[in-house]
């Protein structure tokens, strides 16, 4: 008896040593990573002159970022200035003027090289060996994007990136301008009851482009995907109120937020919507009929795929179509948005766009020769685009240890772009560089930014910029010429500025302007 307990006793003992040393093996790699880590990395940046707020522990600089973007973005500007920066991203404003150009914060126990360097970012967006992916997308932003072109990397980014350049490459663009058009229209013969009388354009903007979105791209109608839409609208919201808070590993699969369990319910809303429409496409078609060559098209035949390399599973259709609801009508409203607001105070600007377009095409329906001849609204789009760019920060990271410039990197060191920084920077654009003057980009971008690569970014730069670039460009310009064709507009009196950043810059209250119809 007494032997069975001795041993009995033994493996106890063997068991808590094991346990002891387990969890001291866990603690030491817990400390390893958001103590030792952020000391040497501080340290090896330190040493090659870069300098940035201190580590503090478990959360880096994230409360103080919070903080400060809370406070910026408190209460609205006091007047209708174009500075938006220092309320945007006001920790990257304050820091680089205290440490430089380039500076080290902390998300967490993530460092992060803040990049506000032209040069520095025309090599990191280039990425030609590969040593700058983009960041692994995790919690919500998972949810949101999914694994579809805007997070994925390697070779599946490159099947996908091939699958959606073909649906927007040039001819297929022009097939698109009439859907675009009877879009805007419908917009306009809801605009008509406005005449005279205030209206919010934002939100008008924002059914236009989920309707374009949805009939080029899917075959489908706005009010089909309606509840799609509004629920990645509601995702986005938890997206950006949770952006620099730090979630431990595991403790969220223990302790659900009420964020955690909305954003669970919605994830699976949007895919059911989704895959909703997918099956109607499919129950469309007979077996001997070709599919539509629009994107939702392209991913079903790619769906159908025998070769491996160029298939693609539900789970991906369902990704890639989050991703391109979700950015092809976001962005586009972001730029229609603050291109009116623009219009609206500066009238001249607004005359001189007007009389373009009825230059090139009177009252008459649009072209797309016409569309490309737009010189005047190419300029006010730039203009706008670079006060107000829809993404103010892009994110990479280090994959191996790499030379930045003069900069040795450590791997999986995080690399934060701010193209707002870059569109705000008086050395780059001059001492006027917060007014709107869309002449500055008469003679093309190249001259505007005085030759230096990578200093406009709307859209990114490099391999990865944006897909739907041209698509965007080109639903603004039909919308706004339509719109000059037949309204002046001036801004409303009970129009608020307060730029906010909600995953893209976006007017906080809307834009709300006073309408005049044109007499033909």
């Amino acid at each position: 008896m007494k032997k069975k307990m001795g041993v009995a006793g033994n493996l106890l003992i063997l068991l808590a040593s094991s346990l002891s040393l387990y969890l001291f093996l866990i603690l030491i790699r817990f400390l390893h990573k958001v103590w030792w880590t952020p000391i040497r990395i501080q340290y090896l940046m330190g040493s090659q002159g870069i300098r940035g707020p201190s580590y503090k522990f478990l959360h880096g600089n994230t409360k103080e970022i919070s903080n400060m973007r809370r406070e910026s973005m408190s209460r609205p500007m006091d007047d209708l200035s174009h500075n938006i920066f220092p309320r945007i991203l006001p920790h990257v404003q304050s820091w680089a003027n205290i440490y430089g150009m380039n500076f080290l914060n902390w998300y967490g126990s993530q460092a992060q090289l803040v990049v506000t360097e032209a040069e520095l970012i025309k090599e990191i967006l280039n990425n030609r060996d590969e040593a700058y992916p983009k960041i692994d997308v995790e919690g919500y932003a998972k949810k949101l994007l999914g694994d579809g072109l805007a997070s994925s990397k390697g070779e599946k980014w490159a099947k996908l990136r091939k699958l959606a350049n073909h649906v927007f490459h040039a001819e297929s663009l022009r097939s698109m301008i009439p859907t675009m058009i009877t879009s805007a229209e419908m917009m306009l013969e809801r605009w008509k009851q406005y005449e005279g009388k205030e209206i919010e354009v934002f939100e008008e903007f924002r059914v236009l482009t989920s309707e374009v979105i949805s009939k080029t791209a899917f075959g489908s109608s706005y009010l089909e995907g309606k509840s799609m839409f509004e629920m990645l609208m509601k995702l986005t919201m938890i997206v950006s109120s949770n952006a620099h808070k730090i979630k431990f590993p595991g403790i969220s699969h223990i302790l659900k937020s009420e964020d955690d369990i909305e954003s669970e319910k919605l994830e699976q809303g949007i895919r059911d919507c989704i895959v909703s429409i997918i099956k109607k496409r499919e129950q469309l078609k007979n077996g001997e009929e070709s599919l539509e060559s629009d994107f939702l098209g392209k991913l079903l035949e790619a769906n159908y795929e025998t070769d491996k390399s160029k298939w693609i599973s539900i789970e991906d259709m369902v990704d890639e179509c989050k991703t391109f609801y979700f950015a092809g009508h976001e962005t586009t409203t972001s730029l229609l948005g603050w291109t009116i607001l623009l219009l609206a105070i500066h009238k001249d600007w607004q005359e001189k766009a007007r009389k373009e377009v009825v230059d090139l095409f009177g009252q008459h329906n649009l072209n797309s020769d016409g569309i490309a001849r737009l010189k005047i609204m190419n300029m006010i789009i730039e203009e706008s685009l670079r006060l107000y760019p829809p993404v103010p920060a892009i994110k990479r990271k280090v994959e191996r240890e790499v030379q930045l410039g003069k900069l040795i990197l450590p791997p999986k060191m995080e690399l934060y772009i701010s193209p707002l920084a870059l569109h705000h920077d008086p050395q780059i654009w001059g001492e006027d560089v917060h007014l709107f003057k869309p002449e500055r980009f008469a003679g093309g971008v190249a001259k505007a930014t005085n030759n230096i690569v990578a200093a406009f970014l709307p859209f990114g730069f490099g391999p990865r910029t944006c897909v739907g670039l041209n698509f965007a460009v080109i639903e603004a310009k039909i919308a706004l010429s339509m719109i000059l064709q037949r309204y002046s507009f001036t801004l409303s009196p009970t129009y608020v500025h307060s730029p906010i950043q909600v995953f893209m810059v976006r007017p906080q209250h809307g834009v709300q302007v006073i309408l005049y119809a044109i007499s033909a």
